[in-house]
């Protein structure tokens, strides 16, 4: 596992990992800052700070295990409670988080959906779960196949068999992602693609094509290189209640007949 999360790391600090995460950040900004509770938790991907619109009590970055600081531009984020933990055995009781992230946590797991059971497991009912992946029906995903395929190949003509994305993981389709969400009881409220831009390795390049993000966001919206998915953990036969106040209705006097009235 450190492995993987090594090769992200490093490829999150080149020109397109700072576009693709800066599209993040404020995707998971809009997402969670009007989502209330008590406890919510981030697991991996600690260059992201995915919780810090939120305003829970309780928030914690679940990592697999101790990584160096991650060199950040701009100003020092606030500091975090990091939990050491494995993705597949979260250290929760059932029903007890709000909220849970998964930024590229599932594509980098070996086991993903029992990664997925897990989050189930420790979010409370109407908790939410937020996962941002890599989507291989883009752009980027074309490119990262070709390179892997020219790379099992042995094809070295042009640089085909160069990588674009992390070597690490394996990318999961919003479509199967769906599905495993709707298996596990979830139902999902909103999803959305982003980082529409060429596979340019350049700032330059990529700013150069910055017109793509508005054309793509209306024209082929499903190409974007990364998804972005919020569901909600649903409980059949369970119903939320509002507060136990009922109206008191007015009672009328009943009428009482007079005797002797003159």
């Amino acid at each position: 596992m450190s492995e993987k999360i090594i090769g992200l790391t490093e490829w999150f600090a080149t020109a397109p990992g700072q576009y693709l995460l800066a599209w993040e950040q404020a995707q998971f900004d809009l997402a969670v800052a009007d989502l209330f509770g008590y406890n919510a938790m981030q697991l991996g991907l600690p260059e992201l700070d995915a919780l810090q619109a939120n305003r829970m009590p309780h928030r914690w970055l679940a990592l697999p295990e101790v990584l160096p600081t991650p060199a950040h531009h701009g100003a020092a984020p606030a500091p975090r409670l990091a939990l050491i933990t494995d993705a597949a055995a979260l250290p929760f009781p059932p029903a007890s988080l709000d909220l849970v992230v998964l930024p590229h946590t599932l594509e980098l797991s070996a086991d993903p959906h029992h990664v997925l059971r897990e989050v189930e497991r420790v979010l409370v009912p109407e908790g939410r779960v937020v996962i941002s992946g890599f989507n291989p029906t883009s752009l980027w995903g074309l490119r990262q196949a070709r390179g892997r395929l020219c790379g099992r190949l042995g094809i070295r003509a042009f640089g085909a068999s160069s990588l674009y994305l992390p070597e690490a993981g394996d990318f999961i389709g919003s479509w199967r992602m769906r599905d495993w969400l709707r298996l596990l009881s979830f139902e999902v409220e909103s999803d959305r693609f982003g980082c529409y831009r060429p596979a340019m390795r350049t700032e330059a390049w990529l700013q150069r094509y910055a017109w793509l993000d508005r054309a793509g966001a209306r024209w082929w919206p499903i190409f974007g290189a990364v998804y972005f998915v919020v569901a909600v953990k649903r409980v059949r036969g369970m119903r939320l209640l509002g507060p136990a106040w009922k109206p008191r209705r007015a009672t009328s006097a009943a009428p009482v007949s007079v005797a002797n009235r003159h």
